[in-house]
């Protein structure tokens, strides 16, 4: 099994007519998705890899019946695109461009709760699930294999290398999941966890956090207080001084708030087991599940 995404999602593409659109279209078809069709205003009628093209996402959802969405329109469109997408039966939306502005994810988010729409990201390495042979996102498509660990994490090249680690020590993944880099995202670590809690076939989940906010000390409560699942955490930003910021807009530490130390403390105290190296993460969970 997986969580959010399976082999039965049907998938469009918002801009898949553009360069990052076709060619992760084709990527994701390779991988085994399910992309029925992609939306590109005054494009209609045209094709991108076999799959045909609609002007909005509504003839695409009548078309096709799709109930996702991943978006590859440059930023200052994203907000119209998300918004087009969730009025028209899209419920679960991808955003994968970053530099959106904050106070338009506020008012994505805002709507995908009223909605009831699971939104990834925005500045997202997008979503996978190895388990059922299906992706919608940027990752590399060779380095994941099915297994018994979920992953959620904040960075991408990262949350890469750990679940190539994982799929070389042979513990695949069910699913993995980019919270996406920005300030304001859709899916948080506590929304992903309670996923992953009720997904059977995920017997240990895997966290990627970094310094800055507290997303990671409020998933410490969380687990404290409900998760009874085992918990491999690697935090980036070990080195960084105070007050530093790293690649991602959400990873700014700021008077003293989202340490290191805190987030490791916090998630110690949880249970979980923190490691310092990513390639220590596949061993700690290798350990919990024998």
């Amino acid at each position: 099994m997986a969580i959010l995404l399976t082999r039965e999602t049907k998938i469009i593409v918002q801009g898949a007519t553009g360069n990052q659109g076709a060619f992760h279209t084709r990527q994701m078809l390779a991988y085994g998705a399910q992309v029925t069709a992609g939306v590109s205003p005054g494009k209609g009628g045209q094709t991108v890899h076999n799959v045909p093209v609609f002007d909005t996402v509504r003839d695409a959802v009548a078309q096709t019946g799709a109930s996702a969405s991943i978006v590859f329109v440059p930023a200052p469109f994203a907000k119209d695109a998300a918004l087009e997408a969730m009025e028209n039966g899209i419920r679960l939306l991808v955003m994968i461009p970053e530099h959106i502005p904050v106070q338009d994810t506020v008012e994505i988010v805002t709507r995908a709760e009223d909605l009831g729409v699971s939104v990834i990201g925005p500045n997202t390495f997008g979503i996978i699930s190895p388990g059922e042979g299906t992706k919608m996102g940027i990752m590399p498509n060779h380095i994941y294999a099915p297994g018994p660990v979920g992953v959620v994490a904040r960075s991408g090249t990262l949350s890469y290398e750990i679940a190539f680690s994982l799929t070389n020590a042979g513990l695949g993944q069910t699913t993995v999941v980019g919270m996406g880099g920005d300030p304001v995202v859709g899916q948080t670590f506590i929304s992903v966890l309670k996923h992953f809690q009720e997904d059977p076939a995920t017997q240990a989940v895997v966290m990627v956090g970094e310094i800055g906010g507290s997303a990671e000390e409020e998933a410490a409560e969380y687990i404290k207080a409900a998760f009874a699942k085992p918990v491999v955490a690697y935090l980036a930003g070990r080195a960084a001084p105070p007050g530093k910021r790293m690649g991602h807009a959400g990873a700014i530490i700021e008077r003293g708030r989202g340490t290191l130390e805190s987030k490791e403390q916090a998630l110690t105290q949880a249970g979980a087991r923190v490691v310092t190296m990513p390639w220590e993460v596949a061993e700690a969970v290798g350990t919990m599940l024998s």
